[in-house]
């Protein structure tokens, strides 16, 4: 980049042919610094969330969650932010100079838990199915770095995915029992 600006610099006319070589030279590294950004700041947003999973899952389990543990997990994910929002409506609710003192926290919480909600109910989150034993192991077995959460195989976890896995798991049940009575 300083090579781009003596080079800039030494450049006799704004208008030249080498100059606007220069600048499109410099525009497109700005962006390719800029898509790199954004990659790893999706790596460590989804690396924070498999972290968080990762602590709320009981400690020494191996077999992978029920679909019935694994919603009621998710479900604790999306409250995850209730006793700050109740800190901010207190703190917002004592005096009159402080109604807008935490706006934009707030603002910003409930924008991410709506979208997540959504992403929940319809499509499905960006997750791991901890469903799965395989994929259960590579979460335990993962070490904890963003920069490694590029080699996870993630799902799109969704409400009716689980549903479905939980009709699958009771269906399951009934026939053994059903085999075990013969």
């Amino acid at each position: 980049m300083t090579n781009l600006r003596k080079e800039l610099e030494k450049c006799k006319h704004p208008n030249s042919r080498k100059t606007k070589a220069l600048g499109k030279k410099a525009r497109r590294q700005n962006n390719k610094h800029k898509s790199r950004l954004g990659h790893a700041i999706k790596s460590n947003l989804m690396g924070e969330k498999l972290s968080w999973f990762i602590n709320h899952i009981e400690e020494g389990r191996t077999a992978p969650l029920r679909p019935i543990e694994f919603e009621n997990l998710i479900d604790l994910y999306l409250k995850r932010f209730d006793e700050e929002l109740e800190q901010i409506a207190l703190k917002q609710s004592i005096g009159k100079h402080r109604a807008n003192q935490h706006a934009s926290r707030k603002d910003m919480i409930t924008i991410t838990l709506e979208k997540e909600r959504n992403e929940y109910q319809s499509g499905g989150m960006e997750l791991l199915n901890l469903c799965d034993a395989g994929k259960f192991k590579t979460l335990l077995d993962w070490d904890g770095s963003a920069l490694s959460v590029q080699h996870l195989k993630l799902d799109l976890v969704s409400q009716k995915m689980l549903q479905r896995l939980k009709n699958d798991a009771v269906e399951a049940s009934s026939s053994k029992s059903e085999q075990m009575e013969t």
